[in-house]
């Protein structure tokens, strides 16, 4: 089945959104978190395929280096935000610190408690500076992982897909949503907020990130005739999405 007129719209929106950043200099971040299997690669696909490679950079750094690991935690991300009209997107960011490594125990409660200490102020300090940051949770619920994961397993061309962590992903389910509870309330601001959406299914979720990036980063010459995303599909967060089933437990 081609592309609908919809999602023509959408990525030409993402096209025009570039050119202007070009032109102006804007710089944007995209955070997008989200569960194992969530669908963070393809929604980054979703968001790049008809972007600039030279202004568009997705970052997914690996596990930090002896030398990494000394420094301050936020220290080496900041070697990866944007200069003049660039759009960096991390599929996971510094919010390894609050999901993974808080379930898995590779960092201590120290680092941790520090970690969600700063980051709010880390963010302030990008915002004041000019940097348009987006950040967006994915969600699923637990039996749409498994399905994901099997299929992971199953079909060789996910391979490349497959982690350790993989194995213990549902197992771990209950700590993972006790540890994005965490995260969410306590890194959510003003001026950095977190934006959350139902992904279960992935067209759907795509399409509204989408719209959600546009009203976001663009200006509203560009943004005016995009709709807005589907309020059953993305919302912002607030304190009630953790106990009124809009998030997966």
């Amino acid at each position: 089945m081609g592309k609908s007129k919809h999602d023509h719209e959408l990525q030409l929106g993402l096209v025009h959104m570039q050119a202007a950043m070009a032109d102006t200099g804007e710089r944007a971040v995209v955070v997008l978190e989200g569960r194992d299997t969530a669908g963070k690669d393809g929604t980054i696909k979703a968001i790049t395929q008809h972007l600039s490679v030279r202004n568009t950079r997705v970052v997914a750094l690996p596990k930090p280096n002896n030398r990494e690991q000394s420094q301050w935690y936020l220290q080496r991300y900041v070697a990866h935000l944007p200069a003049a009209g660039e759009l960096v997107i991390f599929n996971r960011s510094w919010y390894n610190r609050a999901g993974v490594e808080v379930v898995n125990g590779f960092s201590t409660h120290a680092e941790q408690t520090q970690f969600l200490r700063d980051v709010p102020d880390f963010e302030r300090m990008l915002v004041e500076n000019g940097i348009k940051l987006v950040k967006v949770w994915l969600d699923i619920d637990k039996d749409e992982q498994a399905r994901r994961l099997e299929k992971r397993r199953t079909n060789p061309l996910k391979a490349l897909k497959v982690s350790a962590l993989d194995a213990v992903a549902q197992d771990k389910w209950s700590d993972y949503s006790v540890a994005r509870d965490t995260m969410l309330e306590r890194t959510h601001s003003v001026w950095a907020p977190w934006t959350c959406v139902r992904a279960n299914d992935k067209p759907k979720a795509h399409k509204a990130v989408i719209r959600h990036l546009l009203h976001e980063i663009a200006d509203d010459e560009i943004a005016h005739d995009i709709k807005q995303p589907d309020p059953d599909v993305l919302f912002p967060f607030e304190l009630d999405a953790l106990k009124d089933g809009r998030l997966a437990k």
